[in-house]
């Protein structure tokens, strides 16, 4: 596996090689993080720009395979290496997927594989992902982003570019009338649940990062109001980088019955469960 290192800077952009088979347009239109949007004015190819960890940053595809980020080298080593998952061997684990399965449905997931070629399991902050989550349930992207825009806006905390992700401690003095006036409906009640959780300590996020097993992390989750198990799955993947967690949902469902006339059983993919569930999902919702 190559080593990610940076080849030049130039206005403030970095050029990042050795990141392997890496999509920023893949990568960040797959469903798995809400708060990057495509640059209305792009310098680069597949330009987004967004907030993560507090700081403000925009990624774009590069020739030659580089990766571009608008970020200072301190930050590119420190954060967004980790965030984009560019320490992980894809090549390795692609290989390992597509051998897992056998007969027709290995055909599709071959295909899967090589159509969402360029996916990376993003590392997100935990209390995000778990907000996020239970935000997106029974909704759609733009509603969902809508949503957690006005959440920032209201309750993060002011940074360079914008606003960041509002603390569980910041949603949860602001109480359950509030979040509920940011127009969550249902959901509201779960996120307060979660903030209020999460803040006093109740729930501790660092108790499930450190679970020796995905089932113990699971029912630490499942402790919050309205989290089931696609929302924990959800949360588990982007947001503790728990990659054997398999979300199952509408489009998930779908393929399993189109696809995989034998049924498919997640734990055939062991530990990389989560990276097949992504790229059948992209492969089914965007390129069927």
């Amino acid at each position: 596996m190559k080593k990610p290192f940076i080849k030049s800077e130039n206005n403030g952009w970095l050029t990042v090689g050795g990141v392997g088979d890496f999509s920023v347009f893949r990568t960040f239109d797959c469903g798995q993080c809400f708060r990057f949007d495509p640059d209305s004015e792009p310098e680069f190819d597949n330009q987004v720009t967004g907030i993560a960890f507090g700081k403000s940053v925009s990624f774009a595809d590069g020739a030659d395979g580089e990766l571009l980020i608008k970020s200072s080298p301190e930050d590119f080593e420190s954060v967004w290496k980790k965030y984009l998952s560019l320490d992980t061997d894809y090549e390795k684990i692609n290989s390992r997927i597509i051998s897992s399965v056998g007969g027709a449905g290995g055909e599709h997931m071959k295909r899967a594989v090589q159509l969402s070629s360029g996916i990376r399991i993003l590392r997100q902050d935990s209390w995000e992902a778990l907000c996020s989550f239970i935000v997106s349930q029974n909704n759609n992207i733009p509603r969902i982003k809508k949503i957690i825009r006005e959440m920032c806006l209201r309750y993060g905390e002011k940074v360079d570019g914008g606003n960041a992700f509002p603390t569980a401690k910041a949603l949860a003095d602001a109480g359950e009338t509030a979040i509920f006036n940011m127009r969550t409906g249902f959901r509201a009640k779960y996120i307060y649940d979660a903030a209020k959780k999460v803040s006093s300590g109740e729930l501790s996020l660092d108790a499930v990062r450190c679970a020796p097993t995905y089932e113990e992390a699971e029912k630490l989750l499942l402790s919050v109001s309205g989290v089931g198990p696609k929302v924990a799955a959800c949360t588990l993947l982007f947001g503790f980088s728990r990659l054997e967690a398999f979300p199952v949902d509408v489009w998930i469902k779908r393929v399993i019955e189109r696809r995989f006339p034998d049924g498919l059983d997640p734990k055939i993919f062991g530990e990389y469960a989560g990276i097949a569930q992504q790229y059948l999902f992209y492969c089914e919702r965007y390129c069927n």
